[in-house]
């Protein structure tokens, strides 16, 4: 397995925070198809953690092994503090599970999906309902409760979807690409909606399709290709991994210009456009040294741009071995 970024997360108190998932080589093959060859995680509670990969590559059999939808062939595994193998009802019970696509009943309405849930959780009429009321508010789905659910929208089903999944109360809910055919607009609505829960406390398994999604959303990012994690860490962490960063200085003043380029190291010109290339991984070390340079010779540059490889340019380099035509496509359009 290549090496991958992966510090640990702590509390204030300098103890390693606690797991709201743990995994250690975890295996699954059909037939003589291997699709996970031993993949190790570890989720802190109340976080966001993304799972990128391209279309095949398990993301989907990860999030059914982890909730007990199917089995693994080898490791071990806790969710929530239990052994999928041994506490597999207390892992549900603790849980919730959405899906790439909606599984709410379009025959009947939002309401009545809400209720259905309530019942499937055991919960009294009453109850039932106080909690279908205030989810349906909480959604934004009050005016639509009464109408069939075949009459909404995809975004409105999705939230439905998300709403439902709530009733029980998880504390880890597992989205198997939940903004997948969404429109822009419904999917930033979504975003909110997985801010907001992790801001209560839910800790969130993403798996998705859209880099800009793990990027807007996730604490750890990992990828994963061939059966493997190829990488893991914070989206600045998995984007330093990738070469191609670098500092770009422009000046106005030629003169000014080649003072700067004779006090740096290691840079390409531009001399008609008065600019300077240096490589660089974006962090404040590497920028520090290069403000430093210019300080000691005096020189103050007219603009500044740091320039970082994006998440698109770490998934095609960990992955471009399965995907190489998709370097083409539109960003959004990358699975």
């Amino acid at each position: 397995m290549p090496s991958s970024v992966m510090p640990t997360s702590r509390q204030g108190d300098g103890h390693p925070s606690p797991a709201a998932v743990s995994a250690l080589g975890l295996r699954k093959s059909y037939g003589d198809k291997t699709v996970l060859d031993g993949i190790d995680l570890r989720i802190p509670a109340g976080s966001v953690f993304a799972l990128l990969g391209p279309n095949g590559a398990g993301k989907t059999t990860v999030v059914k092994i982890l909730s007990t939808l199917i089995g693994a062939d080898g490791g071990q595994a806790q969710v929530a503090g239990h052994d999928l193998a041994t506490e597999p009802q207390a892992v549900r019970a603790a849980i919730g599970v959405t899906g790439q696509f909606s599984a709410v009943d379009g025959l009947i309405t939002g309401e009545e999906n809400m209720l259905l849930m309530a019942d499937l959780h055991h919960l009294s009429r009453g109850e039932g309902r106080r909690v279908a009321a205030e989810l349906l508010e909480r959604f934004d789905l009050v005016e639509a409760a009464k109408k069939p659910v075949s009459t909404y929208s995809g975004g409105m089903k999705r939230r439905l979807d998300i709403a439902m999944t709530l009733v029980g109360s998880p504390r880890i809910i597992f989205l198997d690409e939940p903004t997948t055919g969404l429109d822009p607009r419904s999917r930033h609505t979504m975003w909110q909606i997985i801010r907001e829960l992790v801001t209560g406390g839910v800790t969130v398994f993403l798996t998705t399709q859209y880099l800009e999604e793990a990027d807007e959303l996730a604490d750890r990012i990992a990828v994963l290709n061939d059966g493997t994690i190829a990488a893991e860490g914070t989206a600045e962490e998995l984007k330093r991994l990738i070469p191609g960063g670098h500092v770009r200085l422009r000046f106005a003043d030629p003169a000014t210009y080649q003072s700067a380029a004779a006090a740096l190291r290691d840079i390409t010109r531009d001399d008609e456009a008065l600019a300077l290339q240096i490589p660089s991984d974006g962090s404040q070390r590497a920028l520090r040294s290069v403000l430093d340079r210019l300080d000691a010779a005096g020189v103050v540059a007219d603009e500044l741009t740091v320039h970082t490889p994006d998440l698109d340019d770490v998934f095609f380099a960990l992955t471009s071995s399965t995907m190489p035509s998709q370097r083409n496509q539109p960003k959004e359009d990358v699975r």
